[in-house]
Protein backbone atom coordinates (compact mmCIF):
# COMPACT_ATOMS: atom_id res chain seq x y z
CA UNK A 1 0.00 0.00 0.00
CA UNK A 2 1.34 3.34 -1.01
CA UNK A 3 1.24 5.05 2.08
CA UNK A 4 0.94 8.87 0.60
CA UNK A 5 -1.63 7.86 -2.06
CA UNK A 6 -3.56 5.37 -0.22
CA UNK A 7 -3.55 3.30 -3.55
CA UNK A 8 -2.02 -0.54 -4.14
CA UNK A 9 0.86 -0.42 -5.99
CA UNK A 10 1.50 -3.33 -7.92
CA UNK A 11 4.95 -4.85 -8.45
CA UNK A 12 7.12 -4.89 -11.98
CA UNK A 13 6.36 -8.79 -12.21
CA UNK A 14 6.54 -9.51 -15.89
CA UNK A 15 9.94 -10.16 -16.27
CA UNK A 16 10.08 -12.35 -12.94
CA UNK A 17 6.58 -14.33 -14.11
CA UNK A 18 8.48 -14.66 -17.67
CA UNK A 19 11.27 -16.84 -15.98
CA UNK A 20 8.77 -18.41 -13.44
CA UNK A 21 6.55 -19.72 -16.69
CA UNK A 22 9.29 -19.98 -18.41
CA UNK A 23 10.55 -22.54 -15.99
CA UNK A 24 7.13 -24.21 -15.36
CA UNK A 25 6.86 -24.93 -19.46
CA UNK A 26 9.91 -27.15 -19.58
CA UNK A 27 8.94 -28.81 -16.22
CA UNK A 28 7.25 -32.49 -16.58
CA UNK A 29 5.13 -31.32 -13.83
CA UNK A 30 2.39 -29.48 -15.76
CA UNK A 31 0.30 -32.54 -16.73
CA UNK A 32 -3.06 -30.98 -17.70
CA UNK A 33 -2.00 -27.38 -16.88
CA UNK A 34 -2.18 -26.67 -21.13
CA UNK A 35 -5.90 -27.14 -21.09
CA UNK A 36 -6.06 -25.27 -18.14
CA UNK A 37 -4.13 -21.80 -19.66
CA UNK A 38 -7.87 -20.34 -20.43
CA UNK A 39 -9.17 -20.62 -16.54
CA UNK A 40 -5.71 -18.26 -15.81
CA UNK A 41 -7.65 -15.19 -16.97
CA UNK A 42 -9.28 -15.62 -13.97
CA UNK A 43 -7.68 -17.70 -11.43
CA UNK A 44 -4.22 -16.40 -11.04
CA UNK A 45 -3.53 -13.82 -8.57
CA UNK A 46 -0.68 -11.67 -8.19
CA UNK A 47 1.28 -10.73 -5.11
CA UNK A 48 -1.60 -8.21 -4.38
CA UNK A 49 -4.42 -10.49 -3.96
CA UNK A 50 -6.25 -8.73 -6.58
CA UNK A 51 -7.36 -10.58 -10.24
CA UNK A 52 -5.18 -10.64 -12.71
CA UNK A 53 -4.42 -7.85 -15.63
CA UNK A 54 -3.98 -9.43 -19.20
CA UNK A 55 -0.09 -8.50 -18.58
CA UNK A 56 0.31 -11.16 -15.86
CA UNK A 57 -2.16 -13.66 -17.64
CA UNK A 58 -0.92 -12.96 -21.35
CA UNK A 59 3.06 -13.52 -20.33
CA UNK A 60 1.76 -16.92 -18.35
CA UNK A 61 0.15 -18.22 -21.64
CA UNK A 62 2.52 -17.16 -24.11
CA UNK A 63 5.08 -19.49 -22.01
CA UNK A 64 3.29 -22.41 -21.14
CA UNK A 65 1.60 -22.54 -24.56
CA UNK A 66 4.06 -25.33 -25.30
CA UNK A 67 3.70 -27.22 -22.03
CA UNK A 68 3.30 -30.97 -21.99
CA UNK A 69 0.42 -33.18 -20.89
CA UNK A 70 2.63 -35.90 -20.28
CA UNK A 71 1.96 -37.24 -16.88
CA UNK A 72 4.34 -36.01 -14.29
CA UNK A 73 7.69 -38.33 -13.38
CA UNK A 74 9.66 -39.05 -10.47
CA UNK A 75 9.58 -39.08 -6.35
CA UNK A 76 8.24 -35.91 -4.49
CA UNK A 77 8.57 -35.23 -0.83
CA UNK A 78 7.38 -31.69 -0.61
CA UNK A 79 5.01 -31.24 2.45
CA UNK A 80 1.68 -29.94 2.33
CA UNK A 81 1.38 -27.11 4.89
CA UNK A 82 -2.21 -25.52 5.58
CA UNK A 83 -2.61 -22.20 7.47
CA UNK A 84 -5.36 -20.56 8.72
CA UNK A 85 -6.47 -17.26 6.99
CA UNK A 86 -9.62 -16.39 9.14
CA UNK A 87 -7.51 -14.68 12.43
CA UNK A 88 -5.35 -11.85 10.30
CA UNK A 89 -8.72 -11.68 7.85
CA UNK A 90 -10.93 -10.64 10.59
CA UNK A 91 -7.96 -8.31 12.22
CA UNK A 92 -7.79 -6.80 9.08
CA UNK A 93 -11.32 -5.95 8.58
CA UNK A 94 -11.62 -4.93 12.01
CA UNK A 95 -9.37 -2.53 11.11
CA UNK A 96 -11.70 -1.11 7.99
CA UNK A 97 -15.22 -0.77 9.50
CA UNK A 98 -16.29 0.91 12.77
CA UNK A 99 -17.06 -1.50 15.66
CA UNK A 100 -17.57 0.63 18.20
CA UNK A 101 -19.90 2.61 16.24
CA UNK A 102 -21.83 -0.62 15.08
CA UNK A 103 -21.69 -2.30 18.53
CA UNK A 104 -23.61 1.48 20.00
CA UNK A 105 -26.35 0.68 16.92
CA UNK A 106 -27.74 -2.80 18.42
CA UNK A 107 -28.91 -4.18 15.23
CA UNK A 108 -30.71 -6.53 14.28
CA UNK A 109 -29.71 -8.83 11.58
CA UNK A 110 -30.51 -11.84 9.74
CA UNK A 111 -27.97 -13.51 7.80
CA UNK A 112 -28.23 -16.21 5.18
CA UNK A 113 -25.00 -17.80 4.14
CA UNK A 114 -26.51 -19.58 1.43
CA UNK A 115 -23.69 -22.52 2.40
CA UNK A 116 -21.18 -20.22 1.13
CA UNK A 117 -17.95 -19.73 2.46
CA UNK A 118 -18.89 -16.80 4.30
CA UNK A 119 -20.42 -19.36 7.21
CA UNK A 120 -17.90 -18.73 10.04
CA UNK A 121 -17.02 -15.66 9.18
CA UNK A 122 -19.52 -12.95 8.42
CA UNK A 123 -21.64 -14.89 11.18
CA UNK A 124 -18.96 -13.98 13.42
CA UNK A 125 -17.59 -10.41 12.71
CA UNK A 126 -21.59 -9.42 13.26
CA UNK A 127 -21.62 -11.14 16.50
CA UNK A 128 -17.92 -9.35 17.61
CA UNK A 129 -20.42 -6.16 16.50
CA UNK A 130 -22.70 -6.82 18.79
CA UNK A 131 -25.86 -7.77 16.80
CA UNK A 132 -28.89 -9.31 17.29
CA UNK A 133 -27.83 -12.18 14.86
CA UNK A 134 -30.32 -14.99 13.17
CA UNK A 135 -28.22 -16.78 10.72
CA UNK A 136 -29.70 -19.70 7.85
CA UNK A 137 -27.73 -22.63 5.87
CA UNK A 138 -24.29 -22.09 7.77
CA UNK A 139 -22.88 -25.26 7.27
CA UNK A 140 -21.19 -27.12 4.43
CA UNK A 141 -23.53 -28.36 1.11
CA UNK A 142 -22.04 -28.88 -2.20
CA UNK A 143 -24.86 -28.34 -3.72
CA UNK A 144 -26.06 -25.51 -2.16
CA UNK A 145 -29.55 -26.46 -1.40
CA UNK A 146 -30.21 -27.49 -4.71
CA UNK A 147 -30.07 -23.90 -5.81
CA UNK A 148 -27.58 -21.61 -6.92
CA UNK A 149 -25.51 -19.48 -3.98
CA UNK A 150 -26.32 -16.75 -5.81
CA UNK A 151 -27.22 -13.26 -3.49
CA UNK A 152 -30.23 -12.65 -5.87
CA UNK A 153 -33.87 -12.38 -5.17
CA UNK A 154 -34.52 -15.92 -6.24
CA UNK A 155 -32.23 -17.28 -3.56
CA UNK A 156 -33.14 -14.82 -1.01
CA UNK A 157 -36.74 -15.81 -0.50
CA UNK A 158 -36.02 -17.26 3.18
CA UNK A 159 -34.09 -14.32 4.14
CA UNK A 160 -36.92 -11.75 3.01
CA UNK A 161 -39.36 -13.21 4.82
CA UNK A 162 -37.60 -13.35 8.10
CA UNK A 163 -36.52 -9.64 7.97
CA UNK A 164 -39.97 -8.95 7.19
CA UNK A 165 -41.47 -11.53 9.93
CA UNK A 166 -39.11 -10.19 12.83
CA UNK A 167 -38.99 -6.75 11.94
CA UNK A 168 -34.94 -6.86 11.49
CA UNK A 169 -32.84 -4.11 10.78
CA UNK A 170 -31.12 -5.44 7.59
CA UNK A 171 -30.55 -8.90 5.76
CA UNK A 172 -27.29 -9.95 4.50
CA UNK A 173 -25.77 -12.73 2.31
CA UNK A 174 -22.93 -13.29 -0.25
CA UNK A 175 -22.52 -15.99 -3.07
CA UNK A 176 -20.65 -19.00 -3.21
CA UNK A 177 -17.07 -17.51 -2.79
CA UNK A 178 -18.39 -14.47 -0.81
CA UNK A 179 -17.09 -12.15 -2.84
CA UNK A 180 -20.23 -10.33 -4.04
CA UNK A 181 -22.49 -9.30 -2.00
CA UNK A 182 -26.78 -9.38 -0.73
CA UNK A 183 -28.63 -6.84 0.84
CA UNK A 184 -32.34 -6.75 2.50
CA UNK A 185 -33.78 -3.57 3.76
CA UNK A 186 -35.90 -3.28 6.94
CA UNK A 187 -39.07 -3.56 4.44
CA UNK A 188 -37.85 -6.60 2.79
CA UNK A 189 -36.36 -5.05 -0.68
CA UNK A 190 -33.75 -7.00 -2.28
CA UNK A 191 -31.16 -4.11 -3.40
CA UNK A 192 -29.52 -3.56 -6.50
CA UNK A 193 -25.95 -3.76 -6.43
CA UNK A 194 -25.71 -0.68 -8.31
CA UNK A 195 -28.34 0.94 -5.11
CA UNK A 196 -25.23 -0.61 -2.59
CA UNK A 197 -22.17 1.34 -4.26
CA UNK A 198 -24.50 4.32 -4.56
CA UNK A 199 -25.18 3.95 -1.17
CA UNK A 200 -21.77 3.23 0.24
CA UNK A 201 -19.74 5.90 -1.86
CA UNK A 202 -21.80 8.10 0.14
CA UNK A 203 -21.10 6.78 3.56
CA UNK A 204 -17.93 7.05 2.79
CA UNK A 205 -17.46 10.60 1.81
CA UNK A 206 -20.22 11.73 3.56
CA UNK A 207 -19.77 9.96 7.34
CA UNK A 208 -16.24 8.41 7.69
CA UNK A 209 -14.78 11.55 5.47
CA UNK A 210 -13.07 9.72 2.87
CA UNK A 211 -11.80 10.75 -0.61
CA UNK A 212 -10.96 9.31 -3.49
CA UNK A 213 -11.87 8.22 -7.21
CA UNK A 214 -14.78 6.27 -7.80
CA UNK A 215 -14.49 3.59 -10.46
CA UNK A 216 -17.04 1.73 -12.19
CA UNK A 217 -17.80 -0.24 -15.18
CA UNK A 218 -19.12 0.36 -18.15
CA UNK A 219 -22.29 -1.64 -17.44
CA UNK A 220 -22.82 0.02 -13.79
CA UNK A 221 -24.74 2.99 -13.05
CA UNK A 222 -24.47 6.52 -13.68
CA UNK A 223 -26.03 7.62 -10.65
CA UNK A 224 -22.16 7.44 -9.68
CA UNK A 225 -21.19 9.61 -11.97
CA UNK A 226 -23.31 12.41 -10.46
CA UNK A 227 -22.72 11.25 -6.77
CA UNK A 228 -18.74 11.75 -7.58
CA UNK A 229 -19.89 15.16 -9.36
CA UNK A 230 -21.40 16.40 -6.02
CA UNK A 231 -18.76 15.63 -4.23
CA UNK A 232 -15.69 16.46 -6.64
CA UNK A 233 -14.20 13.22 -7.04
CA UNK A 234 -12.91 12.06 -10.09
CA UNK A 235 -15.19 9.01 -11.98
CA UNK A 236 -13.33 6.14 -13.59
CA UNK A 237 -14.79 3.97 -16.04
CA UNK A 238 -13.65 0.65 -17.34
CA UNK A 239 -14.02 -2.46 -19.13
CA UNK A 240 -16.36 -5.11 -17.58
CA UNK A 241 -14.72 -7.72 -14.89
CA UNK A 242 -13.33 -6.63 -11.29
CA UNK A 243 -9.44 -6.79 -12.75
CA UNK A 244 -10.04 -3.43 -13.92
CA UNK A 245 -11.50 -1.74 -11.29
CA UNK A 246 -8.42 -3.83 -9.43
CA UNK A 247 -6.02 -2.47 -12.18
CA UNK A 248 -7.12 1.58 -11.30
CA UNK A 249 -6.75 0.53 -7.71
CA UNK A 250 -3.16 -0.04 -8.24
CA UNK A 251 -2.81 3.06 -10.46
CA UNK A 252 -4.71 6.14 -7.97
CA UNK A 253 -6.72 6.23 -5.14
CA UNK A 254 -9.78 4.87 -5.07
CA UNK A 255 -12.59 5.44 -2.51
CA UNK A 256 -14.98 2.43 -3.70
CA UNK A 257 -14.76 0.46 -7.12
CA UNK A 258 -17.58 -1.80 -8.07
CA UNK A 259 -19.73 -3.58 -10.86
CA UNK A 260 -23.59 -3.93 -11.10
CA UNK A 261 -22.80 -7.66 -11.00
CA UNK A 262 -22.06 -7.46 -7.19
CA UNK A 263 -18.63 -6.98 -6.37
CA UNK A 264 -16.76 -3.66 -4.43
CA UNK A 265 -13.65 -3.00 -2.60
CA UNK A 266 -12.91 0.18 -0.93
CA UNK A 267 -10.00 2.29 -0.12
CA UNK A 268 -7.34 0.70 2.06
CA UNK A 269 -8.58 -2.84 0.90
CA UNK A 270 -6.83 -5.23 -1.46
CA UNK A 271 -7.77 -4.71 -5.32
CA UNK A 272 -10.63 -7.17 -5.21
CA UNK A 273 -14.23 -7.85 -3.94
CA UNK A 274 -14.95 -8.67 -0.91
CA UNK A 275 -18.71 -9.49 0.26
CA UNK A 276 -18.12 -9.78 3.65
CA UNK A 277 -16.56 -6.14 3.76
CA UNK A 278 -19.78 -5.09 1.39
CA UNK A 279 -21.81 -6.24 4.04
CA UNK A 280 -20.12 -5.02 6.68
CA UNK A 281 -20.07 -1.57 5.42
CA UNK A 282 -24.01 -1.04 4.76
CA UNK A 283 -24.31 -2.19 8.83
CA UNK A 284 -22.04 0.57 9.46
CA UNK A 285 -23.84 3.43 7.44
CA UNK A 286 -27.43 2.22 9.19
CA UNK A 287 -25.14 2.85 12.38
CA UNK A 288 -23.74 6.02 11.34
CA UNK A 289 -26.78 7.54 10.07
CA UNK A 290 -29.11 6.10 13.25
CA UNK A 291 -32.28 5.43 9.95
CA UNK A 292 -34.04 2.54 8.30
CA UNK A 293 -31.95 1.54 5.42
CA UNK A 294 -34.80 2.03 3.01
CA UNK A 295 -34.82 5.59 3.94
CA UNK A 296 -30.66 6.23 3.47
CA UNK A 297 -31.50 4.51 0.08
CA UNK A 298 -33.78 7.47 -0.91
CA UNK A 299 -31.85 9.58 0.36
CA UNK A 300 -28.41 8.32 -1.27
CA UNK A 301 -30.42 8.40 -5.21
CA UNK A 302 -32.39 11.94 -4.44
CA UNK A 303 -28.60 13.22 -3.61
CA UNK A 304 -27.40 12.21 -7.11
CA UNK A 305 -30.23 13.19 -9.21
CA UNK A 306 -32.43 10.23 -9.51
CA UNK A 307 -34.07 7.75 -9.60
CA UNK A 308 -32.34 6.13 -13.07
CA UNK A 309 -33.82 2.87 -14.12
CA UNK A 310 -31.93 -0.44 -15.30
CA UNK A 311 -32.16 -3.27 -17.28
CA UNK A 312 -30.76 -5.62 -18.94
CA UNK A 313 -31.94 -8.20 -21.96
CA UNK A 314 -30.20 -11.41 -22.45
CA UNK A 315 -30.87 -12.15 -25.93
CA UNK A 316 -30.14 -15.57 -27.09
CA UNK A 317 -28.29 -15.24 -30.44
CA UNK A 318 -26.56 -17.38 -32.96
CA UNK A 319 -22.48 -16.58 -33.63
CA UNK A 320 -23.52 -15.10 -36.71
CA UNK A 321 -26.48 -13.16 -35.67
CA UNK A 322 -24.23 -11.51 -32.54
CA UNK A 323 -21.51 -10.92 -35.59
CA UNK A 324 -23.98 -9.07 -37.39
CA UNK A 325 -25.34 -7.22 -34.68
CA UNK A 326 -21.91 -6.00 -33.77
CA UNK A 327 -21.08 -5.49 -37.25
CA UNK A 328 -24.04 -3.38 -37.45
CA UNK A 329 -23.61 -0.89 -34.74
CA UNK A 330 -20.07 -0.69 -35.14
CA UNK A 331 -20.07 0.53 -38.86
CA UNK A 332 -23.52 1.72 -38.82
CA UNK A 333 -24.03 3.13 -35.13
CA UNK A 334 -27.95 4.51 -34.55
CA UNK A 335 -28.54 8.11 -34.47
CA UNK A 336 -31.24 7.82 -31.85
CA UNK A 337 -32.91 4.86 -30.05
CA UNK A 338 -36.77 4.89 -29.55
CA UNK A 339 -36.57 8.44 -30.80
CA UNK A 340 -33.44 9.66 -28.44
CA UNK A 341 -30.37 10.90 -30.11
CA UNK A 342 -27.10 9.35 -29.77
CA UNK A 343 -24.63 12.05 -28.47
CA UNK A 344 -21.37 9.56 -28.06
CA UNK A 345 -20.39 5.98 -28.83
CA UNK A 346 -18.08 4.50 -26.79
CA UNK A 347 -16.12 0.88 -27.57
CA UNK A 348 -14.41 -0.10 -24.20
CA UNK A 349 -16.20 -2.97 -23.99
CA UNK A 350 -18.62 -3.57 -26.39
CA UNK A 351 -20.74 -0.88 -27.78
CA UNK A 352 -22.41 1.89 -25.08
CA UNK A 353 -24.72 4.74 -27.02
CA UNK A 354 -24.77 7.61 -24.67
CA UNK A 355 -27.86 8.89 -25.04
CA UNK A 356 -28.77 12.68 -25.13
CA UNK A 357 -31.06 12.76 -21.95
CA UNK A 358 -28.71 11.52 -20.16
CA UNK A 359 -29.66 7.96 -20.34
CA UNK A 360 -27.18 4.20 -22.07
CA UNK A 361 -27.33 1.52 -23.43
CA UNK A 362 -24.43 -1.15 -23.97
CA UNK A 363 -24.13 -3.85 -26.65
CA UNK A 364 -21.80 -6.41 -25.11
CA UNK A 365 -22.13 -10.36 -26.24
CA UNK A 366 -20.99 -13.05 -24.02
CA UNK A 367 -17.88 -14.66 -24.94
CA UNK A 368 -18.62 -17.95 -23.49
CA UNK A 369 -22.79 -18.45 -24.55
CA UNK A 370 -25.13 -17.87 -27.27
CA UNK A 371 -26.16 -14.67 -25.73
CA UNK A 372 -26.07 -10.95 -26.83
CA UNK A 373 -26.41 -8.97 -23.42
CA UNK A 374 -28.07 -5.54 -23.42
CA UNK A 375 -27.97 -3.27 -20.49
CA UNK A 376 -29.64 -0.12 -20.59
CA UNK A 377 -29.69 3.37 -18.26
CA UNK A 378 -33.04 5.58 -18.17
CA UNK A 379 -34.69 7.75 -16.19
CA UNK A 380 -38.10 6.67 -16.50
CA UNK A 381 -39.45 3.24 -16.47
CA UNK A 382 -41.99 4.27 -19.82
CA UNK A 383 -38.42 5.08 -21.67
CA UNK A 384 -37.15 1.82 -20.44
CA UNK A 385 -39.96 0.38 -21.91
CA UNK A 386 -39.21 1.62 -25.37
CA UNK A 387 -35.97 1.19 -25.53
CA UNK A 388 -35.82 -2.46 -24.60
CA UNK A 389 -38.51 -3.08 -26.87
CA UNK A 390 -36.67 -0.52 -29.50
CA UNK A 391 -33.39 -2.97 -29.12
CA UNK A 392 -35.05 -5.98 -29.60
CA UNK A 393 -37.12 -5.31 -32.63
CA UNK A 394 -33.59 -3.75 -34.31
CA UNK A 395 -31.75 -7.15 -33.01
CA UNK A 396 -33.93 -9.30 -34.11
CA UNK A 397 -34.24 -7.56 -37.90
CA UNK A 398 -30.56 -8.18 -38.32
CA UNK A 399 -30.67 -12.26 -38.08
CA UNK A 400 -28.95 -13.27 -41.09
CA UNK A 401 -30.97 -14.97 -43.43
Amino acid sequence: MDGESGRSRLPNTSHRLQRQTSKLRRSPNVHGFAQSRTLLRHQIHPRLCGPSHPEITDTIVANISGASDAPAKGNHNDKISTFDPKPEYLKFLYTLIDVERIRSAKLKVKYDALYSTSRGYLDEVLVHCGCDLESFHTYRDVLFGGGMPEPKGEQLVELVEAVKKDSADLGLATDGDADRFGIVDELGNVLTPNTVLLLLARHLVKNKGLTGAIVRTVATTHLLDNMAAKYGLTIYETAVGFKYIGEKMRETAVLIGGEESGGLSILGHIPEKDGILADMLVAEAIAYEGKPLSQLVEEAIKEADGPLYNKRLDLHLEEAHKAAVLASFTKNPPTEIAGIGVKEIGRKDGIKLYLEDGGWVLLRPSGTEPLMRVYMETNSLEKETKVAEYMEKVIAQLEPA
